[in-house]
């Protein structure tokens, strides 16, 4: 059946022909984090319009949901998640609020990011409540090291091909453009902190596992007794009894926890808190994926110098 016709013949032609993409001018993406929605716009470029639900400076695993948030997501055309049941708690009701059938798993309209990428601390064993926060499928902060970023960005830009696909030159443009500047910026990392490889801290969160393997650091132990459980008397004082004996210097908090427990832990044993950043947008000063890494490595490496954990000697 032939449309009314009340357009230009030109674009009706390329109607007739087929050749106009399913979707209108933008693709609009939301991302559940920051990190995912800079990753976005690295491969989108000017063809996306991107935002993100969790700010850089929240906790991922608690989001409260916003009417804004649901307007978002009712326009998508793609959401990208990091998977791994950290969105668990709050996106699959946004999801099913939004009405929007195209964000429903198994669809074009629905990518989780973590298809591919290298996820530590994957569970074999039967998982309960008392372990605390566990996630039974992996560590889900797996975009903490570069390596996933390019399998994070390459599943990003092979989706918006699929979604987009009158532009797919243009994403796959992009996508090499941003892993050469990635593995660039990665030699640079590389080298920074490379003197301190081995150097052991701990974290107050079990929220690092991918950026200490990619780094060299020895995670000692954890400020939480369990992933999600606050830290209790008599974990904390056998804490600091093992970082006197070992020597540990460095603890690390994420921008969302309370740095009473941790400020105690450092005055009982010489050692320095560092606040690093998890995600984009947790500083003014970390606006996209390189930004992250550029922060976190530049803290660390001053610090460590700044309590007298002296660089290793090249052999």
């Amino acid at each position: 059946m032939l449309m009314r016709i009340a357009i230009l013949p030109g674009v009706l032609v390329m109607l007739l022909v087929g050749t106009i993409s399913p979707v209108a001018g933008r693709v609009n993406v939301v991302a559940t984090t920051e990190d995912l929605a800079s990753l976005a716009r690295e491969v989108g470029g000017d063809q996306v319009d991107v935002m993100a639900i969790a700010r850089g400076y929240q906790d991922p695993h608690f989001v409260n949901p916003k009417p804004s948030y649901l307007l978002k997501l009712r326009k998508a055309d793609l959401l990208i998640a990091v998977g791994r049941e950290l969105e668990v708690g709050w996106l699959p009701s946004l999801v099913q609020q939004s009405r929007n059938k195209k964000l429903r798993g198994g669809g074009n309209g629905y990518l989780d990011a973590s298809i591919g990428c290298s996820v530590l601390q994957q569970s074999t064993m039967r998982i309960d409540r008392s372990m605390g926060d566990v996630h039974p499928f992996g560590n889900p902060h797996y975009w903490l090291t570069p390596n996933n970023g390019i399998v994070i960005a390459t599943n990003i830009s092979t989706r918006l091909s699929e979604i987009d696909p009158d532009h797919a030159d243009h994403y796959r443009t992009c996508l090499a453009d941003f892993v050469r500047r990635l593995n660039e910026a990665s030699d640079r990392w590389d080298a920074r902190i490379s003197p301190f490889i081995g150097t052991s801290v701990v974290t107050y969160h079990n929220s690092w596992p991918n950026f200490a393997q990619r780094y060299g650091l020895q995670v000692f132990g954890y400020v939480e007794p369990k992933p999600g459980v606050p830290p209790s008397p008599a974990h904390t004082l056998s804490l600091i009894q093992q970082m006197k004996s070992e020597g540990v210097k460095i603890i690390i908090v994420e921008p969302y926890f309370n740095l009473k427990i941790p400020e105690a832990i450092a005055r009982a044993t010489g050692a320095r808190v560092v606040v690093l950043m998890p995600s984009v947008g947790g500083t003014e000063e970390i606006t996209d994926y390189f930004s992250l890494f550029d922060y976190n490595l530049n803290l660390l490496v001053t610090t460590f110098k700044e309590v007298g954990i002296s660089p290793k000697k090249e052999e």
